[in-house]
């Protein structure tokens, strides 16, 4: 999904902005149908945001015109075109952000979580905009930056939208669901994600990811996963805001009941659940055990935004893998055709374990092989989380693993030697090895934290593929 906006109608006016950011125009009056924080992916008509960064954002002012700025918003005074002259240029973009809340009746949705924060705020994307005029933002725009950038980007005219609130320490997502000022509040789940910035580890991520319901609207909605052992935590905390909770789960006296996630054949899975009260039964485009609760996350925050079920059901139906988190193509190597499930965006302990958990239910004629890098950002348990895989493994059934990255040291020597495939200290340095024990059939899942480079493994099994035949192309799963 895209946060552009959805026509080429005017976004902001000159007028406009130097009202809602408090700045000065200088210049000629201009108009703008999106904003940037980058001049070179800029495009014509755009309002470039003059961001400080490793260097002056107003450096680039000159590159944003010659791309066809129609005015910049800036701290300091630049040349060749229209400006806005503010305090502080994320300050000036926070402020006309919350003037494009304020200006819209959109019903909002924010969405966090340890686990399937992306994925599910895509997936409601998916179903806001079979509803009417929506708006979500691009990829993982969930910073300091990004929501306020998203938000400001929001057309007078939406009728329903997403945001996506990330964090990495404690008060990062309070001041960003202030902005949103949300009306359904979503919490994936919560578990061992960034511990290594939390002196309490776990309980500091749970009271982080609570942040998000201190901007709760009034008589706002609360989206809980009741299978999660924080549960307590962030009720109390929505409670404490005013929220009405509803929760989703395997429990019976869950508002989204999950009975059954059956995987298909190929692509796709079938979810078996009782929304409400109702017996549900519907198919979804992901193949990932996990994509049961989400996508019952999913339908409670559609419901919530009064977006029929219907229109929640087909979005769910075609709502296909992204990039990086679960989706599985057929490749054709040296050794014959292979399934490859790319998982390479991220990679934390909860998250692990349920990619392993798909792995070991995929429907592959051949082997189950997982590939993996390093989880960052655990701390001083790093090691042991590391080491713990084994088991998750075992109880898996997957068949060989492959290890990449110092702290995956320790799961190698926790495998025992019949699952062991190759240990390297980098992922560049597995790659050989890996495509050395290829069988035709095999089905390999390759995860980690993006900063373990583990997505340099699916680039150089791309790059060894060779191009399928017709009829291999044609049975891939896209």
């Amino acid at each position: 999904m895209s946060d552009a906006p959805q026509s080429k109608a005017t976004l902001w006016t000159s007028a406009e902005i130097a009202a809602a950011t408090g700045g000065a125009l200088h210049g000629g009056a201009f108009h703008v149908d999106d904003l940037s924080i980058d001049s070179r992916s800029l495009k014509p008509g755009d309002l470039f945001v003059a961001l400080n960064g490793a260097r002056d954002g107003a450096e680039f002012a000159a590159a944003a015109f010659a791309a066809g700025a129609a005015g910049v918003l800036t701290a300091r005074a630049v040349e060749g075109g229209s400006y806005i002259l503010v305090d502080d240029a994320l300050a000036g973009l926070e402020r006309l952000a919350a003037a494009a809340r304020d200006r819209s009746p959109a019903r909002r949705a924010a969405v966090t979580g340890s686990v399937g924060k992306t994925s599910v705020t895509q997936a409601i994307a998916s179903g806001i905009a079979l509803a009417g005029r929506s708006h979500a933002p691009v990829k993982s725009f969930n910073n300091h930056i990004g929501v306020p950038l998203t938000l400001a980007r929001m057309p007078a005219a939406t009728e329903r939208a997403v945001f996506e609130l990330g964090m990495n320490h404690a008060e990062e997502i309070r001041p960003l669901s202030r902005l949103v000022r949300p009306d359904v509040a979503v919490v994936t789940t919560v578990g061992a994600v960034h511990t290594e910035n939390f002196p309490d580890g776990e309980l500091g991520v749970a009271r982080a990811k609570a942040e998000i319901f201190d901007g709760l609207a009034p008589g706002g909605v609360a989206v809980l996963n009741a299978d999660n052992a924080w549960l307590p935590l962030l009720s109390d905390a929505a409670t404490a805001n005013g929220g009405r909770i509803v929760t989703f789960g395997q429990g019976a006296d869950c508002d989204a009941q999950l009975i059954a996630f059956e995987r298909g054949d190929d692509a796709g899975a079938v979810v078996v659940a009782r929304l409400h009260g109702r017996p549900l039964r519907f198919p979804i485009a992901q193949t990932g055990a996990h994509w049961g609760p989400n996508s019952l996350a999913a339908l409670l925050t559609l419901d919530a935004l009064d977006v029929s079920l219907d229109c929640a059901l087909a979005a769910l139906a075609t709502f296909a893998p992204l990039a990086g988190r679960g989706a599985d193509r057929r490749l054709t190597l040296a050794g014959g055709e292979v399934v490859l499930i790319d998982e390479s965006y991220n990679a934390n302990p909860m998250s692990m374990a349920a990619a392993l958990k798909s792995l070991g239910g995929h429907r592959a004629p051949g082997r189950r092989l997982a590939v993996l890098t390093d989880m960052l950002e655990l701390g001083p348990d790093a090691p042991a989380r590391h080491g713990a895989l084994a088991a998750v493994i075992a109880e898996a059934g997957v068949d060989l693993v492959f290890c990449a990255g110092p702290l995956m040291h320790a799961l190698w020597t926790a495998l025992p030697s019949g699952q062991r495939g190759a240990y390297a200290e980098t992922p560049g340095e597995l790659v050989e090895s890996l495509i050395a024990r290829l069988e035709p059939g095999d089905v390999m899942m390759i995860k980690g934290s993006n900063g373990s480079k583990a997505s340099l493994i699916v680039s150089a099994l791309d790059a060894a593929a060779q191009r399928p035949s017709p009829a291999a192309a044609q049975g891939a799963v896209s």
